[in-house]
């Protein structure tokens, strides 16, 4: 390695060891380290998501301390999604900042947009996630880190509650780690808060770009942001909601429990023509436990990656239980069919 190299190798490590003698940098960096102890970094590879945010910046600096220390290899990302026009320019801008002034390469990615036949922030996650799991698999990725922090938490909790979300809904953003085909999907700061976040990242890169859309009433989660500032005005404590949320999220695993043992003791899948026999008492069991199961077992024949609506599961389960006739029934690219007391589920051809 030529001297210019090692030179600059060394102000990189010595600029992170310094930031980390801060006791509110180390608090963070623990909290941080923790959440990626637990995980098996098969190829000691980490994909950051890197949108400029506070939080996403934190997540950046505290995966390059845990790479330096650890001997990880980090490929830092930015999602350019096109959807504003500003978008590009603001990529563009992230990526020059970061490399001039922290000598961070980072690699921007996007896609032509295709029709936008959904809500447009929907469509942007989506895509996210799509254009992160592509570039995963490409350099062998398994583990994928984001920003997200507690009061997107909390925020998720009250967009899915005024959409009528269940129990699993509700909860379902509350796991550090979740799987989205394979790729692990590791949320290190969900508990902690954005206030917190932000003050971190004052003192480490020292800049972020704002997205304006946080501020955009057009949208759903911004209108939600200003309701919960209010709240906190009101004397809300949001500390005692993220444990009821926790607390939530208990009754939620118990409920997993259950449906994992309806579907290993009362469904019976055949690979080699890809379907799945459900017994009778498959649906002797709770309302919600046979509406998660029947939902598991029909995304696992349509192998689609969103879960089939919960309207139409009920409606599907209605017409089975209820139902002295054989059935036969179209859903989320299968068919379902009861054939006396069994329900056999297999692929649309």
């Amino acid at each position: 390695m030529k001297r210019k190299n090692l030179s600059a190798t060394k102000k990189t490590l010595n600029f992170y060891l310094a930031k980390l003698k801060d006791p509110q940098i180390q608090k963070l960096y623990k909290v941080f380290s923790k959440n990626l102890e637990s995980l098996d970094l098969i190829n000691k590879k980490i994909m950051v998501g890197v949108s400029g945010g506070n939080d996403s910046l934190n997540v950046l600096f505290f995966s390059l301390c845990y790479a330096l220390k650890h001997k990880v290899k980090l490929y830092p990302v930015i999602i350019d999604h096109k959807i504003r026009k500003e978008s590009t320019n603001e990529a563009k801008y992230l990526k020059y900042k970061l490399k001039k002034y922290f000598n961070i390469n980072c690699k921007i990615i996007s896609r032509k947009i295709s029709k936008i036949d959904k809500n447009l922030q929907s469509y942007a996650r989506d895509l996210r996630y799509e254009l992160f799991l592509k570039e995963c698999n490409k350099h062998k990725i398994d583990c994928l880190l984001l920003g997200h922090h507690k009061d997107d938490l909390i925020e998720n909790f009250f967009i899915r509650l005024l959409r009528g979300s269940g129990l699993k809904g509700l909860v379902s953003f509350h796991k550090n780690v979740t799987d989205y085909n394979g790729l692990k999907i590791v949320r290190p700061f969900l508990s902690t808060s954005k206030n917190e976040l932000i003050e971190t990242n004052k003192k480490t890169f020292g800049f972020f770009v704002d997205d304006p859309t946080n501020n955009n009433d057009k949208f759903l989660r911004s209108r939600i942001r200003k309701l919960l500032k209010k709240l906190d005005n009101e004397g809300l404590n949001f500390n005692k909601f993220y444990l009821t949320l926790k607390n939530l999220s208990k009754s939620d695993q118990v409920i997993e429990f259950y449906v994992d043992k309806n579907i290993l003791e009362n469904s019976k899948y055949f690979e080699k023509d890809k379907k799945i026999i459900l017994n009778q008492s498959f649906f002797h069991n709770p309302e919600e436990i046979i509406l998660r199961s029947i939902t598991q077992v029909i995304q696992r024949i349509s192998r689609k990656k969103n879960y089939p609506r919960g309207k139409k599961v009920i409606s599907l389960i209605d017409s089975i239980k209820f139902s002295n006739k054989n059935v036969k029934l179209t859903l989320s690219g299968c068919i379902i069919e009861k054939i006396q007391d069994s329900v056999i589920i297999y692929p649309e051809k």
